[in-house]
């Protein structure tokens, strides 16, 4: 701010998961080999403060596997962005989604550019340019976005991120998990054409996905931290969680209902989703889900929403719960992503 220096911003979501990550690292390393004559400085973000990224168990693995040291990377709490918006020297970049929550409204304006793999919630109009394509990872629309730009760009490290980051994203690519789509199938064979000394997808997939789920050893806060996203409305907030454990575990957890009650508490949460994903040898997902809060009306109306949500629908079957507070689910359509249950959730609060 003291040399007045523009700042240009490449960040992801506040979950800040691999695609997150890598699609900010990879997107501001190519802006930056490529923008013309820059006079800004371009900045990749993790959208989490440092003391969080100890918890994204694969992000942390692939960067170390990788040679990435967590020392070179910039976290949310390690800059300002709301004192460089107001010295008018920040321009934003938003990947892996497209509206900023609520406590970052006042930096809309300085979003030039959005690459996202969600329906669109909100139109921008120019100068913003907004690419949104529904497929499986955001990093495939980096990957695209580079491939199309002068050759030579991208490198080995880069590629092996983008590489990584869509086999997790799209379950190895397997069609039985409903993610992956033709363009994700796409990128993978073309950096792995580029770069033949790429291991093997099933060798990569196989350590990334060890690596997220491996939950051994963290406290059930940090559980429900790792994979977090919040909904607000002016009334109220609530906590979605991506949790890597069965949920029949996770709810027999010792101490859970007071671990939950201080989540909810110490972040002012009215009540918190948990969706549970495990896969079998065949990479087929098995979801469930819980919906807590100790406001029964607001339990009431999450959960109606849910049993009769048509688009998609859920197919939920009731499960027993430890708890008159928590209300447990089989989810049968295990295709349905938190993605796809977010907007179910927005549509209720």
């Amino acid at each position: 701010i003291r040399q007045h220096r523009e700042i240009h911003v490449v960040m992801g979501n506040e979950a800040c998961d691999l695609d997150s990550t890598t699609s900010a690292l990879a997107l501001a390393y190519f802006l930056a080999q490529t923008s013309p004559a820059p006079k800004a400085a371009f900045i990749p973000v993790l959208n989490i403060p440092r003391a969080d990224f100890a918890l994204r168990t694969e992000t942390t693995f692939l960067l170390r596997d990788r040679g990435i040291p967590a020392a070179s990377l910039i976290f949310r709490d390690e800059i300002d962005l709301g004192g460089l918006h107001h010295a008018g020297l920040l321009s934003l970049t938003l990947v892996d989604h497209h509206v900023l929550p609520g406590a970052d409204a006042a930096l809309e304006e300085a979003v030039v550019e959005v690459l996202d793999h969600r329906p669109l919630e909100r139109d921008r109009g120019p100068p913003c340019q907004v690419t949104v394509e529904l497929v499986g990872s955001c990093a495939t629309l980096v990957t695209e976005r580079i491939l199309q730009g002068p050759p030579g760009v991208l490198d080995r490290t880069t590629a092996a991120l983008l590489h990584g980051t869509i086999l997790l994203d799209c379950i190895n690519l397997s069609p039985a998990a409903g993610k992956v789509t033709p363009r994700d199938t796409a990128c993978v064979s073309l950096l792995e054409e580029r770069f033949p000394e790429l291991p093997p997808r099933d060798t990569v997939f196989g350590a990334l996905q060890a690596a997220k789920f491996d939950v051994a050893g963290l406290t059930t806060e940090q559980m429900l931290r790792k994979d977090l996203k919040v909904l607000s409305t002016d009334e109220l907030v609530i906590g979605i969680s991506g949790i890597f454990e069965d949920l029949e575990m996770f709810l027999h957890r010792p101490g859970l209902l007071q671990d939950l009650e201080a989540f909810c508490q110490g972040r002012g949460y009215a009540g918190l989703v948990a969706m549970t994903v495990s896969f079998n040898e065949r990479h087929e997902p098995t979801r469930k889900l819980a919906v807590y809060s100790r406001q029964e009306p607001l339990r009431g109306t999450l959960c109606q929403a849910l049993e009769e949500a048509t688009t998609p629908s859920l197919l939920l079957q009731p499960l027993p719960s430890p708890w008159s507070c928590v209300v447990a689910y089989a989810q049968g359509n295990a295709m349905a992503t938190r993605k796809k249950v977010l907007p179910i959730l927005r549509a209720a609060l």
